[in-house]
């Protein structure tokens, strides 16, 4: 019975012994291993084996990309102000063992680290710079995060500021400024548009103008145009007229008689005017009177020749 109370608890220690020795440790891990209470080796990811009851996995180190939020942080601007910021960290553990050994908690010294440098920044900035600058202050945060936790085995990454949150009644003036300035730009605007408007307005009416006297005058001169070759084509048809007139008479041979008849004949048109209430007979009027004599008498000549009994001429 002793044998056997032996035999089992020999198996269980031996089993024991078997589970501390294999240790099986997870992609992007890595355990701390001490011997004897004292830093012995860091594990990698994979399937190692251990002295059990002489080596002691101290802890498992996450190294993977971790982020961490922090909660708001009140921050004075260099204008006295109060501003609530929000950060973000991103980091990754580099060195297990000096994560480990070289800072008792490091998310915590991160966030404290993080907070005091972040006042320091913000401290020296106002609070529109502030609310400008946000890549600024990022990159700040970051070589300074950066420089002091590499000896802790920390790489931080990026970090950046979720929000800038001012006190409620800076909010208020802002959103006033704000409106104020829209409405400045509007009314600008709304200027330089009627501004625009009237400038167009103008050069339409002045080119309107221009276009309009420029076509009064072409009509001008195409009406002096066609007034001229009017006046020319009467005077041709005139002067056309007159010499016909002219060659019919010279045709006809008119003898003196003829021409004092047609000359008395034009004496009562040359009257008819309205404005010839008085006129003066021509000096020639005796001599045309004198034709006409002749022409009366002519025929009575003539009689009188026949009654005589003599035979006319030709």
């Amino acid at each position: 019975m002793g044998l056997l109370i032996f035999g089992v608890v020999a198996v269980a220690v031996i089993g024991l012994a078997l589970v501390r020795t294999i240790r099986i440790v997870p992609q992007a891990t890595a355990c701390i291993v001490e011997r004897f209470g004292r830093y012995h080796r860091t594990l990698q990811a994979g399937l190692t084996l251990v002295i059990p009851f002489i080596d002691r996995i101290k802890v498992e180190v996450d190294l993977r990309e971790q982020v961490v939020t922090f909660p708001p942080q009140p921050v004075i601007t260099s204008d006295n102000l109060v501003v609530s910021i929000d950060t973000v960290i991103y980091f990754q553990v580099t060195d297990p063992k000096a994560a480990t050994y070289e800072i008792a908690s490091f998310i915590v010294a991160v966030e404290q680290l993080t907070v005091t440098t972040l006042r320091n920044v913000v401290g020296g900035m106002d609070l529109e710079r502030t609310l400008t600058s946000r890549e600024e202050i990022n990159t700040e945060l970051r070589g300074v995060l950066d420089d002091a936790t590499g000896k802790w085995g920390i790489r931080v990454n990026r970090v950046e500021l979720k929000a800038i949150d001012p006190p409620a009644s800076i909010q208020d003036s802002m959103e006033k400024q704000m409106r104020a300035d829209r409405d400045k730009r509007a009314a600008i605007l709304s200027a330089e548009g009627q501004k625009q408007s009237a400038i167009l307005t103008a050069q339409g009416q002045r080119e309107s103008a221009v276009l309009k006297a420029k076509g009064e005058a072409e009509a001008v001169v195409l009406r002096a145009q066609a007034d001229a070759e009017a006046q020319a084509m009467r005077a041709k048809g005139q002067a056309d007229a007159i010499a016909m007139v002219f060659r019919a008479i010279h045709e006809g041979k008119p003898d003196q008689r003829l021409l004092a008849y047609q000359y008395l004949q034009t004496l009562p048109e040359i009257a008819k005017g309205d404005a010839n209430k008085v006129w003066i007979v021509p000096s020639e009027m005796n001599k045309v009177i004198e034709n006409l004599g002749g022409l009366f008498s002519a025929p009575k000549d003539q009689t009188h020749t026949d009654q005589n009994g003599s035979t006319p001429a030709g």
